[in-house]
């Protein structure tokens, strides 16, 4: 029986790897926890049979209520292919606060996004999935200032989220769980394809006919683009959502 010989090339090879995966492993993960209040509106009009807008704002804080984190705003075209299946095409913008002491100037993030979403209804369920491609330009800063340049990724989220009605008087408040993971592809993301989770639990309240809020407690982990840095935020978050329906009579 012959013994296969490596090349020397190859073996060569074989040990970069392996000190290379070594020290992956070696580097110390660290995670730092923060709390953060999250407070935002969210608009979805029907004006047709088909077609309607989406129109968001989004402001959260860290250190719950005391410094800022960013504010945010969204606004899309919607197409209901069914009175449950919608899908969106739209523009958002976020400024996002300095992370490093003493620095002042936000950055700006652009981008444009895909969704489709799909919401499934029982008795006492209400299942809600929702899938969005955003592609996003983030501004860069160099020690406080601006270099006119940005970073370019492509963001895929999925959402999967269920309110369980406990109770048959609607005006009542039931629970509410979700998660929403995120991964993002690009020339400059070498060690964070996966972005972030976000996990909640709390209770949605409905308020009006068309409006309704959750509030309830988030987690968000998010990993940063050094691959060994992350962010564990524990987060207060209260969402409102406008919901009315503008269709004549006749086109309902």
């Amino acid at each position: 029986m012959q013994t296969r010989i490596i090349p020397s090339a190859k073996l060569l090879w074989l040990i970069i790897c392996l000190f290379l995966l070594q020290s992956l492993q070696a580097q110390e993960k660290q995670i730092k926890t923060q709390t953060q209040a999250w407070i935002s509106v969210n608009n979805t009009v029907r004006l047709t049979s088909h077609w309607g807008f989406v129109a968001d704002v989004h402001v959260r804080r860290n250190n719950f209520f005391a410094d800022p984190s960013f504010f945010f705003i969204r606004g899309g075209m919607n197409y209901w292919l069914k009175d449950n299946i919608t899908a969106t095409l739209g523009y958002a913008r976020m400024w996002v606060a300095p992370t490093v002491p003493g620095w002042h100037h936000f950055a700006v993030e652009n981008r444009f996004y895909q969704q489709f979403q799909v919401i499934t209804k029982t008795k006492r369920l209400v299942l809600f999935n929702r899938l969005r491609n955003e592609q996003r330009w983030q501004q860069k800063i160099v020690a406080d200032n601006f270099i006119h340049q940005n970073k370019f990724t492509d963001r895929i989220r999925y959402l999967l989220s269920a309110n369980v009605k406990v109770l048959s008087n609607k005006w009542l408040p039931s629970p509410v769980v979700s998660d929403e993971i995120a991964f993002q592809f690009g020339k400059e993301v070498i060690y964070n394809t996966f972005d972030q989770n976000r996990a909640f639990v709390g209770l949605k309240q409905n308020i009006t006919k068309d409006l309704s809020a959750d509030i309830g407690y988030m987690w968000l982990y998010q990993q940063l683009s050094s691959g060994y840095q992350y962010y564990s935020n524990k987060t207060f978050r209260l969402f409102f959502y406008f919901m009315p329906d503008w269709r004549r009579k006749g086109g309902r």
